[in-house]
């Protein structure tokens, strides 16, 4: 039963003691005898958001912290006390959506040399395809180890407005290409998005007005290839994009998934208090959960994604706890494969993503254990399948068990062949393999198809 009786008057120890914010807000909340799921349901955060918010792992916002304060009737006075007490603590208090980041650096692969190998790569493969295209008309016909390098290459010089636009640029067309780029991501078909993502981009972009919502999806999706082929750099452009684009047109839907993006590359950066803050803060936007099954759904998204920083933090129980609270997300969705454009969301993606958290936090057996927990028609795309083999490669790769992660890279190359063959990730664990042991005819073919291997 909530008594709110004497209850300015116990805040006076509370103003005296300047507590930070979360801890304000339980205090008050047990004092009031308000249970986790009351208080949700006063200021509409579910109980696991308000246990985030309370025990200091999600940021409390300044929008956050205004809604409990006028729920749990907190006197301005005491809100000033905790921001002193959070300050003085030598941090920079509740933060807005998008804090702030640090100075940018190199990301992507430390080897030198094989950045240098990408590049010509990227270059020859470019030109070899801008020949091929000139003299025949016809596809390029590049390698799949160097489709890639091809898509980076013509991505990058979208981005940079180099790239002639169709000619059409028909709202209509458009909205169907990108529909057909994100069918093209889903089953692996880099060839054909190497043709019509880097002309779609260049295409809406020539559009006056631009169509804000279709390009914010068009530079999501371009993040994702960006971060896969391991071209960070790029990936924060695309990425700054499309929040920019997001916010412009006001969609919720479309600036959470920036977010989720910015932290991953965050994450990938080592920057895991930010992406922690980026991920968590998105998921608690009132925003958000207004928008429906899709809020709820991209919710989820970023409540795993803030799992998996967690992991690479080297905080094994806190992964696993925000990966329940993204599962029951799941599990209380009515439509089982919403956001299919973001990657797909039910419980098995939630489980896939638990894979991949328990190899980054250094525990491949776990990592096998949940894996061998799903069923791969279960999840929603042949890129999902494609990571889920690929993640139990990585596990078998850890534990010393050559032939078993070899099986499974085959397995992901089965699924998606030339996302598997242009993956920069794929060819690093593969050229580790022929190093390390034995080589099968299996593996010197699988190493010469993703670009490993040459005579």
């Amino acid at each position: 039963m909530r008594s709110v009786s004497g209850a300015h008057s116990r805040l006076r120890s509370h103003l005296i003691e300047r507590v930070r914010p979360g801890e304000l807000v339980r205090r008050v909340r047990r004092e009031q005898e308000l249970t986790l799921e009351q208080l949700g349901g006063l200021t509409g955060y579910s109980a696991a958001q308000v246990s985030r918010l309370e025990r200091g792992i999600s940021p409390m916002t300044f929008d956050a912290l205004r809604t409990f304060a006028t729920a749990l009737d907190i006197p301005p006075q005491s809100i000033s006390a905790a921001l002193d007490a959070l300050n003085s603590a030598g941090h920079d208090g509740p933060t807005a959506p998008f804090p702030s980041l640090p100075a940018p650096t190199l990301v992507g692969s430390k080897d030198g040399e094989g950045v240098r190998r990408r590049r010509f790569l990227a270059t020859t493969a470019a030109a070899a395809a801008a020949v091929t295209v000139a003299t025949t008309g016809a596809h390029p016909a590049v390698a799949e180890s160097q489709l890639g390098e091809l898509l980076v290459s013509r991505l990058r010089d979208a981005m940079l407005g180099l790239n002639a636009p169709a000619r059409s640029g028909d709202p209509g067309r458009l909205a169907a290409e990108l529909d057909h780029a994100h069918r093209d991501y889903r089953t692996g078909g880099y060839a054909s998005l190497a043709e019509r993502l880097p002309r779609l981009l260049s295409t809406a972009h020539a559009v006056s007005p631009p169509d804000h919502l279709l390009l914010a999806r068009g530079y999501l999706l371009t993040t994702r290839l960006l971060i896969k082929l391991d071209e960070q750099q790029l990936g924060w452009m695309a990425a700054d994009r499309a929040r920019q684009l997001a916010a412009a047109c006001g969609n919720a839907v479309a600036l959470a998934e920036s977010s989720r993006q910015l932290a991953v590359l965050a994450r990938k950066a080592g920057w895991h208090d930010q992406a922690l803050t980026l991920a968590l803060t998105a998921a608690d936007a009132p925003e958000l959960r207004a928008a429906g099954a899709h809020g709820n759904a991209l919710r989820g998204l970023l409540i795993q994604s803030a799992a998996y920083t967690a992991a690479w933090q080297g905080d094994p129980s806190g992964m696993r706890e925000l990966t329940a609270e993204a599962a029951a997300i799941a599990s209380d969705l009515t439509h089982g494969r919403q956001l299919l454009d973001l990657g797909g969301f039910n419980p098995a993606t939630v489980q896939l993503h638990l894979v991949s958290a328990e190899n980054s936090a250094g525990d491949p057996a776990r990592a096998l254990a949940a894996a061998h927990a799903i069923d791969p028609a279960t999840l929603p795309s042949n890129e999902r399948r494609a990571r889920l083999y690929t993640d139990i490669a990585n596990a078998h790769h850890r534990q010393g068990h050559r032939d078993a992660c070899i099986t499974s890279l085959l397995a992901a190359e089965r699924v998606a062949p030339q996302e598997t063959h242009a993956r920069p990730a794929v060819r690093t664990l593969v050229s580790g393999l022929l190093l390390s042991g034995r080589t099968t005819p299996d593996l010197r073919g699988l190493a010469t198809r993703v670009g490993a291997l040459h005579a």
